[in-house]
């Protein structure tokens, strides 16, 4: 595993040598507060750093199973795991090009599993005793599973109609839990408020609470990058044409791109990077606004509202980085409204076998609606991310489908023939 050589802002480049990462942890960069990328020396991962070893790896050692197979790019600490990474990618039955990374498989049921394992790794290594976390509610659950597995305090805040699930796990795991009267920006402003007044109450350092925000440390990426070393090997080592990727705070997406980048210093991959597709929901569809508009940054999206939870981000903090992947690689930003997504999860649980997330649908529906518009053909290798397990949405999907719980069950059931007891 790498030792970091610096952290480099991803606005201003400015660098943080190594010796400050090793002794203190970071957040943003400390001359404009962009968010913070970890960067190795590739000279020396070229020399150590081989793909050829990674499967036989795997293969040999329990610890390099799932994502920390690729150790040898991620940084130097023991792992805080559970078996997250090393997905499903599964070939639609329909589409000769699909292919559906099925991130529902990670532990806690989503791709959060993730960027969360690799954050609360480096939190233990440096000795942190609180993470605090505002989220739509799938970061949340995830920080809570991995923070109980490294014997650290949790404190999550989401939104008080995230579904369910979030809200159990969390309980369950041990946390800290408060459920906010607004959104994810209302969340992460009183996570901002409480760690000031413990800073200016002279609280003792070792009970101040570190916000692990999306892109507000320098870790979740690194964690998130692995989907995109991951999609290249289970292709062969090649790219595919396009990756549709559901974006909410969109460290998913910046984190593959710099995989791609990385690969290609390593002599990985070649060819031509696939066209990124950020998705989201109209209504809550601030990237795909800036993104109409010919805009570097985006607005905050008043009024957002959409039962894909995990896209009901206003204001992604790394906007800038994801608007000009977009234009970069010759994708675009597309919203798909709830009535459209709905009808999504449906058609991919009928016809495929797979029970998506409204996230997921987002991008199946954009998917959809590609392919009928002819940008698409069906033969154009696409990978497509369902983020997270449709069971975990079971009450918001409910509720969009006005489904409801029967009033009477049976009493019985027929097995076999037989009249038995239920």
């Amino acid at each position: 595993m790498p030792r970091i050589a610096s952290l480099e802002c991803s606005r201003c480049h400015h660098h943080i040598p190594a010796a400050t990462v090793e002794a203190t942890p970071q957040t943003l960069c400390p001359v404009c507060a962009g968010s913070l990328y970890v960067r190795y020396d590739m000279d020396e991962l070229k020399r150590t750093a081989r793909r050829e070893d990674i499967a036989a790896r795997a293969a040999a050692s329990p610890a390099s199973l799932g994502m920390w197979r690729y150790a040898a790019v991620l940084p130097d600490a023991t792992p805080v795991t559970l078996g997250e990474g090393w997905t499903p990618i599964i070939h639609s039955k329909r589409y000769p090009g699909l292919y559906i990374k099925e991130e529902g498989a990670n532990p806690t049921g989503t791709f959060k599993a993730r960027g969360l394992s690799l954050a609360v790794t480096l939190a233990k290594h440096y000795g942190l005793q609180h993470l605090a976390v505002p989220s739509a509610g799938n970061a949340a659950g995830a920080l809570a599973a991995y923070a109980a597995a490294a014997g650290i305090k949790a404190h999550l805040f989401m939104p008080q109609d995230v579904p369910f699930a979030n809200y159990v796990e969390g309980v369950v795991y041990g946390a800290d839990v408060h459920l906010v009267d607004g959104l994810i920006s209302d969340a992460a402003r009183i996570v901002g408020e409480r760690i000031k007044q413990q800073k200016e109450s002279n609280t003792p350092a070792s009970e101040i609470w570190f916000d692990i925000s999306t892109l507000k440390e320098p870790y979740r990426i690194e964690g998130k990058k692995t989907m995109g070393y991951e999609l290249v090997e289970q292709l062969g080592w090649t790219y595919p044409d396009a990756v549709f990727y559901p974006t909410g705070g969109g460290v998913g997406l910046i984190g593959m791109w710099k995989a791609f980048d990385e690969m290609e210093q390593l002599g990985w991959v070649t060819g031509k990077r696939p066209k990124m597709y950020a998705l989201q929901a109209a209504g809550c569809a601030p990237i795909s606004t800036a993104f109409d508009q010919h805009k570097p940054t985006s607005e905050f999206f008043q009024n957002a509202d959409t039962f894909a939870a995990g896209l009901r981000v206003p204001k992604p903090y790394g906007d800038y980085i994801i608007l000009d992947i977009l234009q970069q690689s010759g994708g675009k930003a597309i919203a798909s409204d709830d009535a459209t997504i709905l009808q999504s999860i449906l058609d991919y649980a009928r016809h495929e076998g797979i029970f998506l997330s409204p996230e997921g649908a987002a991008a199946t529906a954009a998917y959809d609606q590609l392919l009928n518009s002819g940008e698409l053909k069906p033969t154009d290798k696409v990978v497509l991310f369902n983020t997270g397990a449709g069971l975990k949405y079971t009450d918001m999907t409910a509720e969009a489908m006005h489904l409801r719980r029967p009033n009477t069950l049976p009493t019985s059931l027929p097995v076999g023939g037989i009249i038995t007891p239920q």
